[in-house]
């Protein structure tokens, strides 16, 4: 992404575009290094100097619940980012994972691109 459309685009259409290109970004203040989660214009610090970093890509699970539906089960939860902050996302590949575990950030592809994670192996 060039420089003039991060300029005019809001965090949000930011992130978007960089999944889009298969890139796992998330910002980071220069000044104190504080990393945020999910894309915003302030950390919660109230750093207002956010930059864009690529994220390691690695994880634990803090949380994680299982969704029983008609159609099939899925899972949403809560991961902390090696940097710090913590998201929600999807495991896949596990339909729960004991608390603590480790675990891969990947983007999967399609029509809206988005963050889910794998299972690290042992």
């Amino acid at each position: 992404m060039d420089d003039t459309a991060k300029a005019t685009a809001g965090p949000q259409a930011i992130y978007e575009r960089f999944l889009a290109e298969g890139r796992f970004m998330i910002q980071r203040s220069r000044e104190t290094g504080e990393y945020v989660f999910y894309p915003k214009v302030m950390a919660p610090s109230g750093a207002v100097d956010l930059g864009w970093v690529e994220a390691s890509g690695g994880g634990t699970v803090y949380a994680i619940t299982v969704n029983r539906k008609r159609e099939g089960s899925y899972n949403v939860a809560l991961i902390d980012l090696d940097e710090g902050p913590r998201m929600m996302a999807t495991v896949v590949g596990a339909l729960t994972l004991p608390i603590g575990s480790r675990v891969r950030a990947r983007i999967e592809a399609g029509a809206n691109p988005r963050v889910v994670f794998d299972p690290e192996e042992k």
